[in-house]
């Protein structure tokens, strides 16, 4: 006699340990992910080197059919799973569980909300990091059927963080953020007097590992082959003695753009650890500004329903305002 199916609420609450092979049918709003993001999205807690490991092994199917990592799965399609057994550190995570937490809201329909970021949470875990805004966000709606990042913000930034509440609406932006049909403006205070007439930075950036084995970027060459072009606009926004407040927006979303394309200009962001200048930077801690000054300020795009334009804008918060009061 055939195993019933499982839903997906079914295995996310599954214990550690789903000790045989069952099926977990695709609902409409999973209908065109990623077979990979979708497994990951439903077996909480298991490692991602092992979910690969078990779509490449062919143990994990799709209507009996062998599948890849990328295939995209449909509405009422039966996903096989093999036996999966959650390790005793990461079963130990689960049974302590992100805190429940709620954002300041800018926006919230039925199928979107944008959040204000606070500083120093990271938008979701990983990398040391054991939770961040949507395992908290998801942990105090416990009746939301879906929660997931439209884009991402480091975790020192603060600002406009958008979440979509459909599947629909999570492809629609991230099809609007891939294509640049977006506005994203950042604040940022930056060291020295900004030249006005510079207003566009239109260099590559790579991504390597530094010797302690920590991410970081750099500005190359335009003919490097490892390089990935990026494109951001600058404004200066109010210009002081020592410092600049700059509008930074970004036609290209690469990591850690805004710092490395700032930093590399001569003009390293005020409270930056990574880039800037360290010197600075600690005279900076010990009154004026304890942390990154950069702030995702305005984001414009489209509605993913009524196809309205969207813009919103989210106002510096005090450490920054008072940071700035500071510098004039």
């Amino acid at each position: 006699m055939a195993k019933p199916a499982l839903t997906g609420a079914e295995i996310a609450a599954t214990p550690a340990t789903i000790p045989a092979a069952s099926l977990l049918t695709v609902d409409d709003e999973s209908a065109g992910q990623r077979l990979d993001n979708f497994l990951m999205r439903h077996l909480k807690g298991v490692p991602k080197t092992h979910v690969y490991r078990i779509i490449r092994s062919g143990e994990v199917r799709i209507n009996k059919g062998r599948v890849n990592a990328d295939t995209r799965v449909c509405a009422g399609d039966q996903v096989r799973l093999p036996p999966v057994r959650i390790s005793g550190k990461v079963a130990e995570k689960t049974e302590n569980p992100a805190p429940a937490r709620e954002f300041p809201i800018l926006m919230e329909d039925d199928c979107l909300m944008a959040l204000n970021k606070p500083a120093g949470v990271a938008v979701h875990g990983g990398s040391g990091v054991s939770f961040g805004v949507i395992e908290q966000l998801r942990r105090a709606r416990p009746q939301a059927k879906f929660l997931e990042l439209v884009h991402r913000l480091d975790r020192e930034t603060s600002g406009i963080l958008l979440v979509a509440k459909k599947r629909s609406a999570l492809t629609n932006l991230q099809a609007q953020f891939k294509e640049r049909e977006t506005g994203k403006t950042y604040l940022a205070l930056v060291l020295g007097n900004w030249p006005t007439n510079k207003k566009v930075i239109d260099l590559p950036l790579h991504k390597y590992l530094d010797s302690q084995g920590e991410r970081r970027v750099k500005v190359v060459t335009k003919d490097d082959t490892d390089g990935m072009r990026a494109v951001s606009l600058v404004k200066v926004a109010q210009s002081f003695s020592k410092y600049s407040l700059l509008e930074v927006t970004i036609k290209t979303g690469r990591t850690h753009q805004i710092r490395v394309h700032l930093a590399s200009s001569g003009h390293p962001i005020a409270g930056d650890d990574k880039y800037g200048d360290f010197d600075v930077n600690k005279a900076l801690s010990k009154g004026l500004l304890k942390r990154m000054f950069l702030h995702a300020w305005r984001l414009q795009f489209t509605h993913p329903v009524s196809k309205a334009p969207i813009s919103l804008e989210c106002r510096l918060p005090t450490d920054l305002q008072d940071a700035l009061e500071g510098a004039a």
